[in-house]
C-alpha cells in the first residue's frame, strides 16, 4: 500500500512539474512571501502551486469580465489562495444546520416604520475586529464576555425583517453558502454568485447594509482575517431572492 502511495505521488510531482508555468515563478514567489507561506515537503509546494495557479487564472478572467461590466464585484489572490473551495470549507465552513431543527419564531415585524436606507454599526463602535478563525470554530466558556438571556430568531428568508432588525436592534447572525470560489477569492464590490445556493454552510455576521452602485447589499462581516475582502468584510447581495441564503437562519442575542 505504501509503494502504491509512493507511486502516485511520484506520478502527480512529475505531472505537476510538466503543467507548471514557469513564467509565474516570480509571482508565486512574491505571494508566498506576501502571505508567510511556507511548505513542508516539495510534493506539498507542487500541490499547492497548481491550485494557486488555476485560482490566479480564475481571478484574472472574472476581473476581465468585471472590467466589462459582467459582475458587480471583483476578485483577488489573498492569503486563501492556495486551498480549493473544498478545502476552504472543509476548514473554516463549522455551521451544520439540524435537518429536523424546531425553529422558534418569536420576532414580531413593524412595517409600519420608515427604516434608514443604509446602515452601518461599525461607526456606531458595536462592532469588534475581524478575527482569523484559524480551522475549526471553538467555544471557551471562560473567554464570555456577556450571557445571552435568549436569542430571537427571524422568519425563515425574509430579507424585510433582517433589514429591520439590522436597523432597529443592531447587528444579526445568519448562515450562508460559502462553498465557491469567488466568495473566498471576493475583493470588492457587491457580491452575487449564480451557483450560489440555499444550503448553508459558515456562519458570519450582518452589521450593516446599503446600496453600491445601484446594487442593494448586506454588509457581512466574516471571520477569514483582514486579507479576506474588504479587510474582513463582504457586501453580498440584497433583496436577489435570499441570496446564498442570507436571510435563511437569522438571528440575534438578548443580553
Amino acid at each position: 500500500m505504501k509503494c502504491l502511495v509512493w507511486v502516485l505521488l511520484v506520478c502527480a510531482y512529475a505531472l505537476a512539474q510538466a503543467h507548471k508555468d514557469p513564467t509565474l515563478d516570480h509571482h508565486w514567489n512574491l505571494w508566498k512571501k506576501t502571505y508567510g507561506k511556507q511548505y513542508k515537503e516539495k510534493n506539498e509546494e507542487v500541490a499547492r502551486r497548481l491550485i494557486w495557479e488555476k485560482n490566479l487564472k480564475f481571478v484574472m478572467l472574472h476581473n476581465l469580465e468585471h472590467s466589462m461590466g459582467m459582475h458587480s464585484y471583483d476578485l483577488g489572490m489573498n492569503h486563501l489562495g492556495d486551498m480549493t473551495s473544498e478545502e476552504v470549507i472543509s476548514l473554516m465552513g463549522c455551521l451544520r444546520v439540524p435537518s429536523q431543527w424546531q425553529r422558534n419564531v418569536t420576532y414580531k415585524s413593524n412595517s409600519n416604520q420608515k427604516l434608514p436606507d443604509s446602515v452601518d454599526w461599525r461607526e456606531k463602535g458595536c462592532v469588534t475586529e475581524v478575527k482569523y478563525q484559524d480551522g475549526k470554530c471553538q467555544y471557551d466558556s471562560k473567554n464570555r464576555a456577556a450571557t445571552c438571556s435568549k436569542y430571537t430568531e427571524l422568519p425563515f428568508g425574509s430579507e424585510e425583517d433582517l433589514k429591520e432588525t439590522v436597523a432597529n436592534k443592531g447587528p444579526v447572525s445568519v448562515a450562508i453558502d460559502a462553498s465557491h470560489s469567488s466568495f473566498f477569492l471576493y475583493r470588492s464590490g457587491v457580491y452575487y454568485e449564480p451557483a450560489c445556493t440555499q444550503t448553508v454552510n459558515h456562519g458570519v455576521l450582518v452589521v450593516g447594509y446599503g446600496n453600491l452602485n445601484g446594487k442593494d447589499y448586506w454588509l457581512v462581516k466574516n471571520s477569514w482575517g483582514l486579507n479576506f475582502g474588504d479587510r474582513g468584510y463582504i457586501r453580498m447581495a440584497r433583496n436577489s431572492g435570499n441570496h446564498c441564503g442570507i436571510a435563511s437562519y437569522p438571528s440575534y442575542p438578548e443580553i
